[in-house]
């Protein structure tokens, strides 16, 4: 896990009581029906395992004409997975080239379609938060970066299997219409329209652009950014936003 942020995070008791307070406001409809907006891949989701069943995957084509290296991606945990999946490969000690080319678009054809996504887990805490929020009265919205034609069923498999509310009246599953639009310039174009729902209370993202894009167009919402795996180069968080790494609420 990155540890960029880490000087950011809230204590325990001080990410119990913010996480208590979205949940109370969740309740709170004086001012318009609320509205929690999650982030998947990340955020509610750790998408490590997914990484590590491919990397198995992996270790099984290469076991033949490259033992060594096969041998070295197959030792692969959730812990030892970061962001970059040729950096994972390098962090595990392949350092051929021509396997990095290969292994990543092995990866690719995997990870970003909906079988691959039966092997997440969730963030911890995560369900039972967004489980408060949705029975105390908010509407839940899962904005994501993941596409309709390729990930969108097992999307909503994966949120069904691990116990978040979804398919019922008061969740929307948000997905970009095609691959190929950037996650960031998707997420700026919809944002705005989740006024239509209600009010937004909360949003949560891993990504620090992402988190300051919902301070500019939701400005009395809490943004949160989950502290566990983002792109390279992040902006700096805007002063606002809270930091933690799990939904854990026991102080």
């Amino acid at each position: 896990m990155s540890n960029e942020f880490s000087h950011l995070r809230l204590p325990s008791d001080a990410r119990a009581r913010l996480l208590d307070d979205i949940v109370a406001r969740s309740g709170d409809r004086s001012s318009g029906p609320p509205v929690v907006v999650f982030d998947l891949d990340g955020t509610l989701m750790d998408n490590r395992p997914r990484v590590v069943a491919i990397l198995q995957e992996l270790a099984e084509e290469w076991r033949r004409k490259h033992p060594e290296a096969a041998a070295l991606i197959a030792s692969a945990r959730p812990e030892h997975i970061g962001y970059g999946f040729q950096d994972n490969l390098r962090r595990l000690g392949v350092v051929d080239d021509a396997l990095h080319a290969f292994g990543l678009e092995f990866w690719k054809t995997r990870f970003f379609n909906d079988p691959h996504m039966r092997h997440d887990v969730e963030v911890p805490g995560a369900r039972d938060f967004a489980c408060a929020c949705y029975d105390a009265g908010a509407t839940l919205v899962y904005l994501t970066g993941r596409d309709l034609p390729n990930m969108a069923l097992g999307s909503f498999a994966s949120l069904r299997d691990l116990g978040f509310p979804i398919g019922v009246v008061g969740t929307e599953l948000v997905v970009k219409p095609a691959f190929d639009i950037p996650d960031h310039e998707f997420k700026r174009n919809v944002a705005p329209a989740l006024a239509r729902l209600g009010r937004v209370i909360a949003a949560f993202d891993n990504e620090a652009a992402n988190c300051n894009l919902f301070v500019e167009f939701h400005a009395a919402s809490t943004v949160v950014f989950l502290d566990t795996q983002y792109a390279p180069n992040p902006p700096k968080l805007d002063t606002s936003v809270r930091v933690i790494d799990t939904f854990e609420r026991s102080s």
